[in-house]
């Protein structure tokens, strides 16, 4: 199996698409500006404390405040709380993290309200992103992951990934790390950091262990300004996250739009593995990236309530609050020549293949419940539970499959941090915007020319105009085309290109920056 990594970066957004043997597995978009991460770490005060739910709500900067629960302080809670208050004591020279004291564990049975005080700050760090209603989750054990380690301050122990299985091997790894490791840290290393050499761990945990120096120095800073909550540590970008934790040795290649987040993967990748660099390539194409590599029709194709996979059979995907029920139809296929029972199992075993892949696109957590074609015999819904737990293996995210349930259900848990992942494939007429009525579309292309026009008069030398794959194989037809003679008329100023993530009538105009040019006026409507 080979995998390509795509990345394609917008003036607002920043859009990630992982391609396995040349098909779409994982899929995430992030706004720009979006100040929410897994892994961000805040100097946050405590808002409201909730004995009944032993529970408090912190204020981290969200709309709604973030929950945090006492079985997520963690262990070495009061060792970290009375660091904080060592750190703050003297501005000018901060106390050292070597000669912090570990104090004894948090009670498993103990309270919140015993714990923590109204306005009191807490060092928190963000585990799962506010989701539909809730805000953020937070937890006070505070970590760094890296590619193949974790550090822990105040941590205890030395672990080693139970996936893990060579009894050898964990051992090597335990003893090198050990050997490092200073005090008061704890550290989990990863199921990567199989079979690595000392002097690549070392680095990491170097690099690791600036990321918590750096971390005190700032929430020295924010103590002293008074101001919550502070962002103390900021988790990296979403495309170099992904690709710590997906990142293996079978990347082909990495194609990014982009120079400035094109030379940040490429330092991120010469960090992590200075040998494969050469797979990070900026892509310089005049189609957009995603139009390129067929990335932008497999989105459409695989978003949306209904989802074709073979022969005519389909998936029907709704999303609830509490759940997200999938239900299998065999649609218009005709019953095989082998029975009703062997159709039945054909098309519910295709129906596995692709749901592991929607789980893994969508990135859908919670409770999953798949309605799948009645089977009547033990041995055919056995073969399907092993097909759905073998395609599952593929998946980073912790989940729990359980076998069919006599009314034919599956109920699936996997992990959810985040909102699922929803892409709008259903296209409002950019024309009318639900009107019913437009202009004369045979006119549209003066339209365009008449917009062409005006950028030109007002001194915009050079720009480029995306439109509907339709639409540009129309300007681009013939030997004197509408497209060679607006590039005669106005000088080689326009650049068209098709672009397939655009409705048949709408168009968009970019600078050589990227950056949009508003066109639109009331007129179009």
């Amino acid at each position: 199996m080979t995998s390509e990594v795509i990345i394609e970066a917008k003036e607002k957004d920043i859009s990630i698409a992982l391609l396995e043997d040349k098909s779409l597995v994982e899929y995430q978009n992030v706004p720009r500006g979006a100040s929410f991460c897994v892994g961000n770490i805040y100097l946050a005060k405590v808002k409201k404390i909730m004995p009944g739910l032993n529970a408090c709500f912190v204020d981290v900067g969200y709309e709604r405040d973030a929950f945090l629960h006492y079985l997520d302080l963690g262990l070495q809670y009061a060792s970290l709380d009375k660091y904080l208050k060592q750190l703050a004591s003297d501005f000018k020279n901060p106390f050292p993290f070597s000669k912090a004291t570990r104090l004894q564990d948090l009670p498993k049975e103990g309270s919140v309200a015993k714990t923590l005080r109204q306005g009191e700050d807490v060092l928190v760090q963000v585990v799962k992103e506010p989701i539909s209603t809730k805000g953020p989750r937070l937890s006070g054990e505070i970590s760094f992951a890296g590619r193949f380690l974790v550090l822990i301050p105040f941590g205890e122990k030395v672990n080693v990934s139970s996936k893990i299985k060579n009894g050898a091997e964990r051992t090597r790894l335990k003893q090198i790390i050990q050997k490092i490791n200073k005090k008061n840290y704890g550290v989990i290393i990863r199921t990567v950091a199989e079979g690595l050499r000392s002097e690549e761990l070392t680095n990491e945990y170097s690099v690791l262990l600036s990321r918590w120096e750096e971390t005190c120095k700032r929430i020295q800073t924010a103590q002293k300004g008074q101001k919550r909550p502070a962002l103390v540590f900021e988790e990296t970008s979403r495309a170099v996250s992904l690709l710590r934790d997906l990142f293996n040795p079978t990347y082909e290649n990495i194609y990014v739009n982009d120079d400035a987040v094109f030379q940040e993967v490429k330092d991120y990748v010469s960090l992590i593995a200075p040998d494969k660099v050469g797979v990070v390539k900026k892509y310089t194409g005049s189609l957009p990236i995603f139009d390129n590599f067929d990335v932008t029709k497999q989105l459409k194709s695989s978003f949306g309530t209904t989802v074709n996979y073979s022969r005519g059979a389909y998936l029907i995907i709704e999303h609830t609050e509490a759940m997200h029920v999938v239900d299998v139809n065999s649609g218009n296929r005709s019953r095989g020549v082998e029975g009703q029972e062997a159709n039945a199992l054909d098309v519910n075993l295709g129906a596995a293949d692709e749901l592991a892949r929607q789980l893994r696109l969508r990135d859908m957590g919670g409770i999953i419940v798949v309605d799948f074609v009645d089977m009547h015999l033990a041995e055919d819904r056995q073969l399907l539970y092993e097909r759905m737990c073998k395609n599952m293996q593929k998946d980073r995210a912790k989940h729990n499959i359980l076998p069919l349930s006599k009314f034919g259900l599956m109920q699936i848990t996997r992990q959810r941090v985040r909102p699922v992942m929803d892409v709008v494939v259903d296209e409002e007429c950019p024309v009318c915007h639900g009107k019913g009525k437009i202009k004369s579309s045979i006119l549209f292309v003066d339209t365009l020319e008449r917009k062409i026009k005006r950028l030109v008069d007002v001194g915009i030398k050079r720009f480029i105009l995306y439109v509907h794959p339709y639409v540009y194989a129309y300007i681009d037809k013939g030997i004197w085309s509408i497209k060679r003679q607006w590039i005669w008329k106005y000088k080689w100023a326009v650049k068209v290109v098709p672009s397939q993530e655009l409705a048949f009538l709408q168009y968009r105009f970019v600078d050589t920056q990227g950056a949009e040019i508003d066109m639109k006026e009331s007129l179009d409507c």
